[in-house]
């Protein structure tokens, strides 16, 4: 998941971006509100955390215009702690939901998770795929009830191709949800996270088919595909 972070406290900002990317998230952090509204208006994101307190254009006023523009991205904003006019403005302007500063990290991190939940559809917490099973508050996933050891890159490419099962996703796709801003990643990379995850989770039948010079696609679970492997060990 891909989040965007507009905070002009650069202690805050970078706490932040450490503590989200080593639960897996790739963080693009802005620092003022008119560049948090042009990465808006040109990037596409999973989640928005916004600080209202912003130089050179508000946070409410991002929000206006990201709200005007018809976009549905949750948005978390992020208020100092006697602003409470401020939190009812951002509300009423369509944020989801707002935490007072100072905050826990495992309390950022928990009203993320069900942010980007509920922006990719909410409804149940485990993602089945046959055998394959993703928990989304957790992170973390299972063949057969076996725990997966996968890595951050890994766990987040399985969450696209799970939230788009049946369809084919681009290289250009996969990019652009698993990196940031300036992170060089070639698709010979790509290539190679696909390779790992592939190993990893067709052991119980899921398959990854290759598009060849399009992209990747996860394919309906079809039980043959269990027992094909099964036939293979």
């Amino acid at each position: 998941m891909r989040i965007l972070l507009a905070e002009d406290d650069s202690v805050l900002a970078d706490g932040l971006t450490r503590s989200l990317r080593q639960s897996g998230y790739a963080i693009d952090c802005v620092r003022n509100g008119q560049e948090a509204d042009t990465a808006l208006s040109t990037q596409e994101f999973d989640l928005l955390i916004l600080d209202l307190g912003l130089p050179k254009l508000s946070g409410l006023e991002v929000l206006r215009r990201l709200r005007s523009r018809g976009s549905l991205l949750p948005v978390l904003i992020l208020t100092a702690a006697d602003s409470i006019e401020q939190r009812v403005n951002g509300l009423d302007l369509g944020a989801d939901d707002y935490m007072a500063k100072p905050f826990a990290l495992s309390e950022l991190e928990a009203r993320v998770r069900a942010l980007t939940r509920r922006g990719a559809g909410g409804g149940a917490t485990v993602i089945k795929h046959g055998p394959l099973s993703y928990d989304q508050v957790g992170r973390s996933a299972y063949i057969n009830e076996q725990m997966l050891d996968l890595s951050a890159r890994e766990l987040g490419l399985l969450e696209i191709l799970l939230a788009r099962t049946g369809r084919l996703v681009s290289k250009e796709q996969l990019v652009d949800h698993l990196c940031e801003w300036g992170e060089e990643v070639s698709n010979n990379a790509i290539e190679v996270y696909v390779h790992r995850l592939r190993k990893k989770i067709e052991v119980g039948g899921v398959r990854i088919a290759t598009v060849r010079g399009l992209g990747y696609c996860l394919e309906k679970f079809n039980p043959a595909n269990a027992e094909a492997g099964d036939g293979h060990k």
